[in-house]
């Protein structure tokens, strides 16, 4: 847990990426932290699993995009967020998952691109309480 916990205070300090304190990153995540690190917004109490990429740009299309991750949401393994994505509050993104798109609040979204597959859940401690 203290590894974690150190990880994203090393994002926040080292790259300037607005992650909040209760977020918890796995030491084998892929933040971007090449071109545009401070595109990275991530809300309060996220699980960011192992192998999960989160992109803020794109050097084949020319952008650099602020990547939005809501409250409360649990982001799966090898899954990958596009940049300019906004993933809403009490949101799951499934294992191996390819985010091209918004999501809204309160969505499980899976799949490549990611589809809405329920919707109406409510994350809490990391676990889908409805």
């Amino acid at each position: 847990m203290f590894l974690r916990k150190y990880t994203s205070w090393y994002y926040r300090t080292i790259y300037g990426m607005d992650i909040d304190m209760n977020t918890g990153i796995n030491r084998r995540a892929k933040l971007d932290k090449n071109i545009f690190p401070q595109g990275i917004h991530i809300g309060d109490n996220c699980n960011i699993l192992a192998e999960a990429c989160i992109l803020s740009h794109d050097a084949c299309r020319s952008i650099k995009a602020h990547t939005y991750i809501g409250n409360n949401t649990i982001i799966g393994i090898r899954s990958i967020i596009l940049p300019g994505v906004r993933i809403g509050s009490h949101c799951v993104v499934g294992a191996g998952s390819v985010v091209t798109k918004d999501v809204p609040d309160h969505c499980i979204v899976a799949g490549n691109p990611a589809k809405i597959i329920r919707e109406g859940i409510v994350v809490e401690h990391c676990k889908i309480v409805e």
